[in-house]
């Protein structure tokens, strides 16, 4: 009587370390395991090692940053090591439309709520972009809203002492307006631009550089750049209060938009970013 009594206490007390396992061995706390990047050894086996596993829930887990990525961790390891994804609040409004007529473009963004801690998910975009169509166009009267303004560096000035032979402006015009008789050199002009939307290209051309969303810049139109058929003025140079384009020359991907400072041309250029010829351009 007595030797059966201490069997069935044996066998309670073995299924009991067996429930035990099996609620609390899969479990990085009760483990006291928490390890960073890739360690196969911070496991907690939830049956005998040796044991044939006849259920899934019987398969070890795992509490190693790397499990992340793999799916196989423990069911409290975020908690248990301080794990935290990144957090974000909702997407804001969409912007207007960046266009006055015609294709443009339109962005909404967001904010990190909650930085992500101890190898927790990574932040996704905080901006997304779409475009966008403008229908309801109001024609400009001045048709230099439509143009787009080619530049290159101001280092290419007239001013400079190279050979007038290679001016790379001259092989661009299909005629020398000096033959023309109302060719006047004198009516030289720049205007001041503020920047509001520059490709990525122009971080990388180091002549454009200076071409940075928020910044103003200075254009000089000179007496090789005057069109005749656009009333002996350059291309490009901008309607007052309305966003225009521009584009680099010699760096084709570099684009964007910008307003013009002034209201009127300055004619004697001595605005002062007209001065320093690597934050100055000149018009084609």
């Amino acid at each position: 009587m007595a030797t059966s009594t201490l069997n069935n206490v044996f066998r309670c007390l073995v299924f009991f370390i067996y429930l035990c396992g099996v609620v609390f061995g899969g479990s990085c706390r009760e483990a006291k395991l928490c390890c960073t990047g890739r360690d196969s050894s911070c496991v907690v086996q939830k049956a005998p090692v040796n044991a044939i596993i006849e259920d899934l829930s019987d398969k070890p887990c795992y509490c190693d940053h790397a499990c992340l990525k793999l799916g196989d961790c423990c069911v409290d390891f975020k908690d248990a090591c301080g794990v935290v994804d990144c957090e974000v609040t909702p997407w804001g409004p969409w912007t207007a439309c960046d266009a006055d007529c015609g294709p443009g473009t339109m962005s909404r963004s967001r904010s990190i709520r909650v930085q992500p801690q101890n190898g927790g998910r990574h932040c996704l975009s905080l901006e997304q972009r779409r475009g966008c169509q403008v229908s309801n166009c109001h024609h400009h009267p001045d048709p230099a809203i439509k143009e787009i303004a080619m530049l290159l560096p101001g280092s290419l000035s007239q001013s400079r002492t190279a050979n007038a032979t290679s001016d790379i402006r001259k092989n661009l015009r299909v005629r020398d307006p000096a033959e023309n008789p109302q060719y006047d050199p004198k009516k030289t002009y720049c205007v001041e631009f503020e920047i509001l939307k520059a490709s990525k290209a122009c971080r990388k051309e180091g002549n454009y550089k200076a071409l940075k969303e928020g910044e103003r810049v200075c254009v000089r139109c000179e007496s090789e750049a005057l069109h005749e058929e656009l009333g002996w003025r350059c291309q490009g140079h901008g309607v007052e209060g309305r966003i225009t384009r521009w584009s680099a020359l010699s760096a084709p991907h570099c684009h964007g938009k910008w307003l013009r400072a002034s209201a009127e041309p300055d004619r004697t250029c001595e605005d002062r970013t007209c001065k320093d010829t690597t934050t100055s351009f000149i018009f084609v």
